[in-house]
């Protein structure tokens, strides 16, 4: 088990991006109104994950191509390519500029208090310095550890704060086994997927493991590390929604961020979980604030033929700009609005158009050889296709007002 666990890495890169500020507030929020009942959807949105991370890994390991540089191969009608390039630098390098502001926003919520009097909280520019050296040396085995360590910091804080919450685990299992719907959950188990399921997930995961490994031999580890570390991710925003649903069962209180979490928690766990979950959110954030301008450089160099090199200036630039749009908005208070509507009906469009055009990859047997997608791998990815659809519309619906 210790030797595999030694193969664990471009996975938990994954598991460390999608657990950010929008998981923490999502789950928090789904716990607090509508207790255990939605642990279904993460249960979904986990095998969702694992099934379209797998395959995303196995482009990267066994075609050795991100996804991209796949679609610059695949695509030769230069139309087709031009809005398929299009939409993917409008989705994932505009908008995770846009986003970057909230994962780093959403990592100093927990000390917010203590920089009441400054006109902006320090520990942003703390924040921005640490991702800004990590993502400068440019090696990618050193990004990759310390994004391991503040998912086993995630996993241990938030799995220790819905342990001590005391949960009943009977509504837990069923809560898991047993999907349903209360009335006005549904846009709650949509946002649920949606912040599980990501776009820049799949160009993340493809160009990482490209970094570790390479060829069949590595297939299994890569699938450990993919399933091991995404269900990691899962477990830790069950513990998010099952702590938010025992803080609040029987509270007549309105949940609007992760924030409320800490002091409904502190009546159950003492004054210590304000200042425990305050550094759960800071992982959450900081791994967010990391993985957000890597993998918007990723894209950005395969979509445009660029040299994949971590040290390269163009890719340099590329996270530079991400990251710093996420500080100086941070600073400044404000989200760009305008720039985050255009995020999300981009992204809307991009993940079941990345989902499609995955499987139309995986199924090429010049790229994929003897690993190509088995007819089960299909038929599942069919279904999250669909699903995605449905995430799709309601992010364009929701973006202009729709829901």
């Amino acid at each position: 088990m210790l030797k595999k666990l030694k193969d664990i890495g471009p996975g938990a890169m994954v598991a460390a991006a999608f657990i950010g500020p929008g998981t923490v507030t999502t789950a928090t929020i789904a716990g607090s109104s509508y207790g255990y009942t939605l642990l279904w959807a993460i249960v979904f949105s986990v095998i969702a994950t694992v099934i379209l991370q797998e395959m995303s890994a196995r482009l990267g390991v066994i075609g050795s191509l991100g996804i991209g540089t796949a679609v610059r191969r695949k695509i030769t009608h230069k139309a087709g390519r031009f809005l398929a390039s299009a939409l993917i630098l409008g989705a994932i390098l505009i908008g995770n500029a846009a986003y970057e502001a909230g994962n780093i926003s959403g990592a100093v919520l927990g000390f917010n208090e203590q920089a009441k009097d400054w006109a902006f909280n320090p520990l942003i520019l703390i924040i921005g310095l640490i991702a800004f050296l990590l993502l400068y040396k440019g090696q990618y085995k050193l990004i990759e550890k310390f994004l391991l360590g503040l998912v086993a910091l995630m996993g241990m804080i938030f799995m220790a704060s819905c342990i001590a919450s005391g949960p009943d685990l009977g509504q837990v299992l069923r809560g898991l086994l047993i999907p349903s719907l209360p009335e006005g959950s549904l846009l709650m188990v949509v946002g649920l997927i949606g912040t599980t399921v990501v776009p820049y997930n799949l160009f993340l995961h493809a160009s990482g493991v490209q970094q570790r490994w390479s060829g069949a031999a590595d297939l299994q580890k890569s699938r450990w590390d993919t399933i091991f570390s995404v269900i990691l991710g899962g477990i830790i925003s069950m513990s998010i929604m099952i702590s938010a649903a025992v803080a609040f069962e029987g509270v007549d209180k309105e949940v609007k961020s992760a924030a409320d979490l800490a002091g409904g928690l502190t009546a159950l766990m003492g004054s210590w979980s304000e200042l425990f979950l305050a550094f759960g959110f800071l992982a959450a954030g900081l791994s967010s604030a990391i993985t957000a301008p890597l993998a918007a450089a990723f894209a950005t160099s395969e979509i445009l033929g660029w040299e994949k090199d971590m040290k390269a200036l163009k890719f340099r630039i590329v996270w530079l700009l991400v990251l710093l749009a996420g500080i100086i908005f941070s600073c400044l208070g404000f989200k760009p609005t305008a720039v985050i509507l255009f995020a999300q009906v981009a992204n809307g469009l991009l993940l079941p158009v990345v989902a499609l055009f995955l499987l139309w990859v995986m199924n090429d047997k010049e790229i994929m050889g003897k690993h190509i997608n088995s007819k089960w791998a299909n038929l599942m990815g069919i279904i999250i296709i669909l699903t995605t659809v449905v995430l799709g519309l309601k992010g364009v619906f929701s973006a202009f007002g729709f829901f």
